[in-house]
């Protein structure tokens, strides 16, 4: 046989003869037939009363780019050579230009988060109101189960007063 690694070849014998394939080569993982398409997962419903995400820094400097770009191409209709001319411009302008388009940006987040904080605190108190109506709820059926159930008990109390009563009769 062989010492160390990587020096000589290794003989037949010494592989395990379960396949006589290629070392290095995988086979293909198969892939399972498709027997019926899978049903697609439904998204959540958007609550339509939920603020929008406030607009970054460059769809705010897009904003004011769409009017001049209009102004000055009036033949040009498509959407994506807005976006193109509007991405090219964001680019080359420097730091000191941009600062007013983030700056507003960044006053529309802040407007953006008090708007979330409300929403949200509505959200929670109406869930708050649900789980107190449920174990209201909860709480009188409870109790009606328990008043019945004290009736039970006093009925049979009233039937051992009865076998006692009769008890004393036939003394």
């Amino acid at each position: 046989m062989t010492k160390g690694k990587g020096t000589g070849k290794t003989s037949r014998e010494v592989l395990k003869p379960v396949d006589d394939r290629k070392v290095g080569k995988r086979k293909a993982v198969s892939k399972p037939e498709k027997s019926a398409p899978k049903a697609k997962k439904e998204k959540a419903k958007k609550d339509p009363n939920k603020p929008k995400r406030p607009p970054s820094a460059f769809f705010v400097f897009l904003e004011d780019f769409r009017k001049t770009f209009k102004a000055e191409n009036p033949n040009v209709k498509a959407v994506s050579a807005v976006g193109k001319a509007g991405g090219e411009k964001w680019k080359s302008l420097t730091k000191a230009e941009k600062a007013p388009y983030e700056a507003k940006a960044a006053k529309r987040k802040v407007e953006y988060e008090k708007l979330m904080n409300a929403y949200n605190n509505k959200a929670a108190s109406s869930v708050e109101d649900e789980d107190e109506e449920s174990d209201k709820s909860k709480s009188e059926v409870n109790n009606e189960d328990e008043a019945s159930g004290e009736d039970d008990h006093q009925d049979d109390d009233d039937e051992d007063d009865e076998d006692e009563d009769d008890e004393e009769d036939d003394d």
